[in-house]
């Protein structure tokens, strides 16, 4: 029965939580007279709002509940994740300094604008649709792994799950626009953050010793090492993949994707965007040491006996946090981390409902249909975001059956590697020669073929999937306009 296993208490934060998200959406709901204020909130957005906002998006479910899993590992736990939220700093400051401005001049509401001006139609569409088919599937398997995790968590029926978070982000983005989204998003950043340090100080109020323990049995564990300075591709976290993979991940992920961009449109000014987007990367990195501390914690508890799961869950890192909240919280903090738990997924998938439903209707549609009235606009922006709500329902049941969860794992990896491949476009666009539009979108082919053709034949770690594509993609792109324009010398 759904909501059996729940305390009554903890059912009433979780649904009161459900319902708070709609009721915002409901609020804002009034406001949406057009699509610059569907889409940009009127482009009157504060710092503080931007700043919670693009954090808030960009921690998913599985980051809430994975990162304690990196840190409590018993073989291979510490901290050398954190060397990836230093590149994450520099990617940044990269975007602030070379992509930001340009989207600060005129009247853009999608990010794939600007490849139009540069290149022309056929290269905003294809970056523009590769942006929408690979978002619709990610955050699809992204709603997914979160009613798997409510399944355990709560009881419910999966496809259960999947409907009711699938509605209500649904409904509350449709009505309330990119405003609803960015508010919602600044109380779930206050919800999951709340949780994660509630569940961090019971933590530590259980371990007998309380801190002086806590760091004793860490550091006997090598739990607090964060420097790695081989040069070994397959392994993830050394400092080379995090400095050079995640600067590359982060200019692309925050850079040359429509969910992030939209953030920076919705500014009150280009000194605003600038200063929320530099800021969120010191806060992404102080909640990943808070995540990646949680499950040392809960490695030092399980290491005492204080805390006992079944050896099904301690052979799986990522299910280790989840449990701890189902049996070790107390009634009140279960139903808060649910919420956080919830908040983590909404935060994403609101934000990707809307930002596919802009760049639909700025890449696609009003090319295609000129001079309409903006009420018809905006009504084609809210259809868009329930068919894309739907879609992403659909990918969700599709793997509720088809589907096991590493085959996910994979899916998901395979749709970040395009973030790399769109970031070469854009890159190419900023050349004070850019190449020809063929050029470009054979350079994205060829690019796109390479990445994937060493995915399935290397061990290459993944950070480094991200400055592959864009490099392959650019120098493919450059090498063939030359190629074209000597011959045409001759």
């Amino acid at each position: 029965m759904i909501f059996a296993t729940l305390p009554v208490f903890d059912l009433i934060i979780a649904v009161g939580y459900c319902v708070g998200t709609v009721a915002i959406g409901v609020w804002f709901a009034r406001r949406q007279k057009d699509t610059n204020t569907y889409f940009v909130g009127g482009r009157t957005v504060g710092g503080w709002l931007i700043l919670a906002s693009i954090v808030a998006t960009e921690t998913s479910t599985v980051t809430f509940l994975s990162a304690p899993g990196l840190g409590f590992d018993p073989q291979n736990g510490n901290l050398l994740f954190l060397q990836l939220t230093f590149g994450f700093i520099l990617g940044r400051f990269i975007v602030a300094w070379l992509l930001l401005p340009q989207y600060q001049n005129g009247q853009l509401l999608s990010a794939y604008q600007i490849l139009r001006e540069r290149f022309d139609s056929r290269v905003q569409r294809t970056a523009s649709g590769l942006f929408l088919v690979t978002r619709t599937g990610a955050d699809g398997m992204r709603l997914y792994l979160t009613a798997l995790l409510l399944q355990q968590f709560a009881g419910w029926d999966i496809m259960m799950s999947i409907a009711v978070m699938g509605v209500a982000t649904i409904v509350y983005t449709y009505l309330g626009g990119m405003e609803a989204v960015i508010w919602t998003d600044l109380v779930q950043f206050i919800v999951y953050i709340s949780g994660a340090i509630a569940a961090a100080i019971v933590i530590l109020m259980n371990i007998p010793g309380g801190w002086g323990e806590f760091v004793s049995v860490g550091m006997a564990a090598g739990k607090f090492r964060l420097w790695d300075f081989s040069f070994d591709l397959t392994r993830p976290y050394t400092f080379w993949a995090g400095l050079i993979g995640g600067a590359f991940f982060s200019t692309a992920s925050h850079g040359a994707d429509q969910m992030m961009v939209q953030r920076y449109l919705c500014a009150r000014s280009p000194r605003t965007a600038k200063l929320a987007l530099l800021a969120s990367g010191f806060v992404v990195q102080a909640q990943f040491l808070l995540f990646l501390l949680i499950g040392i914690g809960l490695f030092v508890l399980w290491k005492q006996g204080t805390f006992l799961m079944p050896d099904t869950v301690a052979n799986q890192n990522d299910a280790v946090f989840g449990y701890y909240i189902v049996h070790d919280l107390p009634s009140g903090l279960i139903g808060l981390l649910i919420a956080s738990v919830l908040s983590a997924a909404m935060s994403t998938l609101s934000s990707s409902l809307n930002s596919s439903a802009s760049a639909a209707l700025n890449d696609f549609y009003i090319p295609i249909h000129p001079g309409c009235d903006d009420r018809h606009y905006l009504w084609v922006s809210r259809l868009s975001t329930t068919g894309f709500g739907i879609a992403q329902i659909a990918v969700a049941a599709i793997a509720a059956v088809a589907l096991d969860q590493s085959v996910i794992d994979v899916v998901l990896s395979i749709a970040g590697f395009t973030t790399g491949l769109i970031l070469g476009l854009f890159l190419l666009g900023r050349m004070t020669q850019p190449v020809s539009s063929l050029a470009a979108l054979v350079g994205l082919v060829l690019g796109a073929c390479i990445v994937f053709g060493l995915w399935l034949t290397t061990r290459l770690a993944w950070p480094w999937f991200a400055p592959l594509g864009t490099v392959s993609t650019v120098g493919c792109a450059w090498s063939l306009n030359f190629l074209c324009s000597s011959h045409s010398r001759e």
